[in-house]
C-alpha cells in the first residue's frame, strides 16, 4: 500500500516532537538545575507535560487517519457484498 504524503509528514512529525520532547527534557533540566535540583524537576515536568500534549495530538490524528482508511475499506467490501446479494438473490414478486 502507498503512503501518503500526509501519512508521511505525520510520521515524521510525531518523531521530532519525541525527539524534541526528550532533548527538550533534558536541556530544560540543564537548564535550570543551578536553581537547585527540585525546581529543575519541576520546570522539567511542565517542559515534559506541554511536549506531551504535542504528541498526543499528532498520534490522534495518525489514528484518526488510520481510522478512516479502515472504514473506507470496509465500506468497499459492504458494497461489494451488498452487490453480490443482489444479483444472486431470487427476486420476489409482489
Amino acid at each position: 500500500m502507498k503512503r501518503s504524503t500526509h501519512d508521511a509528514l505525520l510520521s515524521f512529525l510525531g518523531g521530532a516532537s519525541w525527539a524534541f520532547a526528550i532533548i527538550g527534557a533534558w536541556v530544560t533540566f540543564q537548564s535550570f538545575v543551578f536553581l537547585g535540583f527540585i525546581t529543575a524537576l519541576l520546570f522539567t515536568f511542565l517542559f515534559l507535560f506541554l511536549a506531551m500534549f504535542v504528541v498526543v495530538i499528532l498520534e490522534n490524528l495518525s489514528l484518526s487517519r488510520d481510522r478512516h482508511d479502515e472504514s473506507i475499506k470496509q465500506t468497499a467490501i459492504l458494497e461489494e457484498i451488498r452487490d453480490t446479494l443482489r444479483t444472486h438473490s431470487p427476486r420476489i414478486e409482489e
